[in-house]
């Protein structure tokens, strides 16, 4: 019985050293599923990338408003350009030199002919000197050459009378006549000895005026380009390491404005015209002005005039590059509803002009929505909407730059 009951080994069988494929088999149907899931990760992490804040376009927004305007306040066309001098010059000097002073820095008021600056003048003194000593040789020779002459015509005055008496012949009267001659042509060319060595010390002493650098005309010097110790020349030499300008002057009393209106519109602009200009800088200040002329001349790349309009008072609030928006003023008296009527407007800075069409940006929830719209007259800093826009719509004014229809938007103050 205990033999029947016990337990006896397993012997080795071939079924122990057969392989099981089930494994394998399973891992061949995991692989299609693990594939999809990257998938699904890699579509969830794009979509996320794609719609989340990261994407969002930051704008400030304004709200188009109804209002009834003014007849002072109407304006034809609004257009942006810069305060210009149109006396400017960068200064510098009329040989090749080097910089031992530089008495001028930027923000300084000068007035014309001040020194602005010196160069080295030592060779220019030296060959000075050494003019004035050749016309101080030239005019003792030439005063040596005069004594000379005086002796020989009382030399010829004695051979005369001495002939007259017949003491002496003919050829000594002869001999005595060639001498003064002769003396008299040395002291000509002595003269104009003289005049020449004149001449060369203007020469030299010009060339040591130009060792100083005054200004042209009064203004104000807005950079400083050089330094002392440094090489200047009227010309570009020296592989960049020649300065051709001491400094910038701009003559305050000539600032205008500067606009470059879209050819589209130029047909607005008069001369004589009445503007107001806002800088970049002010913007709630008002500054009257008048349009000076239209530069007969188009910019065939972007399609604009240049206009010039003069201040009609300087302030020294102005400055030369500011950035300015100008408002051109109606001629014509305006309209009973352009008076009393409520007109449509909305910041200028909104508008955008594409192939000639002028757009805005609107926000709906938190999508940018391009919109064609029509414009009619300015208003100072707005523009009045004619179509394409209804009150209470939100336009966007600042960062139009990277906007595309469709972006999304979040809204700063």
């Amino acid at each position: 019985m205990l033999g029947a009951s016990a337990v006896t080994p397993s012997t080795p069988s071939l079924d122990d050293l057969r392989i099981d494929r089930d494994d394998g088999v399973n891992n061949r149907r995991r692989w299609p599923w693990i594939v999809l899931l990257c998938l699904l990760l890699l579509a969830g992490g794009g979509w996320w990338w794609w719609t989340g804040p990261a994407q969002l376009v930051e704008v400030r927004v304004a709200t188009a408003q109804e209002t009834t305007v003014a007849a002072e306040d109407t304006a034809v066309l609004n257009a942006s350009g810069y305060v210009a001098a149109r006396r400017r010059a960068t200064v510098s000097s009329k040989v090749t030199g080097k910089l031992i002073e530089v008495a001028v820095e930027e923000g300084m008021a000068v007035r014309e002919g001040q020194i602005l600056a010196r160069l080295d003048d030592s060779t220019v003194r030296s060959q000075l000197a050494l003019a004035r000593a050749r016309l101080a040789a030239s005019e003792r020779g030439f005063a040596e050459q005069e004594v000379r002459l005086h002796e020989a015509e009382l030399t010829l005055g004695r051979t005369r009378r001495l002939v007259d008496e017949g003491v002496v012949g003919r050829a000594d009267i002869d001999g005595a006549e060639a001498e003064v001659g002769s003396l008299a042509a040395r002291i000509a060319l002595a003269r104009e000895q003289v005049v020449v060595s004149e001449r060369e010390i203007d020469v030299f002493q010009t060339q040591l005026d130009d060792m100083v650098i005054r200004a042209p005309f009064s203004g104000v010097a807005i950079s400083k380009d050089a330094e002392e110790g440094e090489m200047i020349s009227p010309i570009s030499a020296g592989g960049g390491f020649t300065r051709t300008g001491i400094c910038t002057l701009v003559d305050m009393e000539s600032l205008e404005i500067e606009v470059d209106v879209n050819e589209s519109y130029i047909n607005r602009v008069q001369d004589d015209q009445r503007v107001v200009a806002n800088l970049d800088a002010y913007p709630d200040w008002d500054i009257p002005g008048t349009v000076i002329t239209t530069v007969p001349a188009a910019d065939r790349q972007r399609a604009t005039v240049l206009v010039r309009i003069a201040f009609d008072e300087l302030d020294p609030r102005l400055l030369p590059d500011m950035g300015v928006k100008v408002a051109f003023l109606e001629e014509r008296p305006p309209t009973a509803a352009e008076v009393t009527g409520p007109r449509l407007l909305i910041p200028a800075d909104a508008l955008r002009t594409e192939n000639g069409q002028d757009i805005v940006f609107i926000v709906r929830g938190d999508l940018a929505e391009r919109r064609a719209v029509r414009t009619g007259s300015a208003v100072g800093t707005q523009v009045e909407v004619v179509a394409g826009l209804t009150a209470g719509e939100r336009v966007v004014v600042d960062g139009l730059d990277a906007l595309l229809d469709g972006d999304r938007v979040v809204v700063v103050e």
